[in-house]
């Protein structure tokens, strides 16, 4: 059951994208939106869908309320491409896993920068660390 539902979590990733990128035609929609990943209930009735975009807040709020009010749209359209019984409902969210990954990455580098300018020896010629 675990390997279908990652099978059509990342059919529906695909297929949504395609949709996303090709059907839908609202001003509100950043032009470099990027579907990142799709959560699908064990029922098949729901699916989360992630985005991540480069673009300031107000740019990530509206485009995230324009995909939203298009998910009948970008359902009808999907479904199409998907053989399912039922097509599940699409709710939008933010990826905001690169955002969190990127403020780590710059934490570690600080943190190397703070490392390599600290002496590793006092000025006696013994470790500092004793």
């Amino acid at each position: 059951m675990k390997n279908r539902t990652e099978r059509l979590n990342s059919l529906l990733k695909q297929v949504i994208s395609e949709v996303v990128f090709r059907e839908v035609r609202h001003p509100g929609v950043h032009p470099l939106v990027t579907i990142t990943r799709v959560e699908i209930t064990k029922d098949l009735k729901h699916a989360k869908v992630f985005l991540s975009l480069l673009g300031n807040d107000k740019e990530k709020k509206e485009t995230l309320e324009a995909l939203q009010s298009a998910a009948g749209f970008i359902a009808i359209h999907a479904s199409k491409q998907v053989v399912m019984r039922y097509f599940p409902q699409l709710s939008f969210f933010l990826d905001t896993s690169s955002d969190k990954q990127l403020r780590i990455d710059t934490l570690i580098e600080k943190i190397h920068d703070e490392q390599k300018s600290r002496p590793l020896f006092g000025s006696d010629g013994n470790s500092s660390c004793q």
